[in-house]
């Protein structure tokens, strides 16, 4: 068998990513921006991006897991491709930059740098070594026929919220009241979960700030 997953496996593991990828990314937003921002490229809450690269990560480097060297520098490299593909595409599209990485070392046309590619790869590194074992074995408990159910319910939303996207893109009058439902109802969602996140990521952030703070009166304290 070439593919070592089956198609309700690997539906799963694309939500399931792309789920975690877009918390991840309004997490980073929070904290470096202090304020919720949707960092999808669509209304609901996934990225797709996340859920597409993890998945052609297992099934391209998977096989390396064996040698840790050899799976972090596929990752590194697989991982740099992907980032650089994909803006260099969304910027065809929107005729803007998704990210920039221009101001920071050793970077390429501000797609990719080599501190963010170190950093996908210790991270894919951790994914097929640690992280996906336990994803597989939550995938493998849920009900074949309560998980096709859901999956089919997250297809549809997914791709009427992809559709919806491509006529906002391309300034398309949306006639049918139920894609303006659907995509109210994406929107309502991803808002109350990202604000969730903001709110969990701010706690976290000004209390590692108090505990800096903390640590620094302490060690002038004890060093006067």
């Amino acid at each position: 068998m070439l593919v070592p997953y089956s198609w309700f496996q690997i539906l799963w593991y694309f939500y399931i990513y792309g789920f975690l990828g877009w918390c991840s990314e309004v997490a980073f937003a929070a904290v470096a921006h202090g304020k919720f921002v949707n960092r999808g490229f669509v209304n609901g809450p996934i990225c797709s991006i996340y859920g597409f690269g993890v998945m052609s990560v297992l099934l391209v480097l998977g096989p390396l897991k064996s040698s840790f060297w050899l799976l972090f520098g596929g990752s590194v490299l697989f991982t740099s491709a992907i980032e650089y593909l994909t803006g260099w595409v969304l910027e065809k599209v929107f005729h803007d930059k998704w990210w920039d990485y221009s101001k920071r070392p050793l970077n390429i046309k501000g797609y990719v740098c080599l501190e963010f590619s170190v950093l996908w790869g210790l991270a894919c590194v951790f994914v097929v070594d640690v992280f996906q074992p336990l994803v597989a074995k939550v995938v493998d408990l849920i009900p074949k026929k309560l998980g096709w159910a859901l999956l089919g319910t997250f297809s549809v939303l997914w791709i009427t919220d992809n559709i919806i996207t491509a006529m906002e893109i391309r300034k398309l009058p949306k006639k049918l009241r139920a894609l303006q439902a659907i995509e109210d109802s994406l929107t309502a969602i991803s808002d109350e979960i990202g604000e969730e996140i903001y709110i969990r990521a701010s706690d976290v952030k000004d209390r590692s700030m108090e505990v800096y703070t903390d640590a620094k009166e302490k060690a002038s304290i004890s060093t006067s």
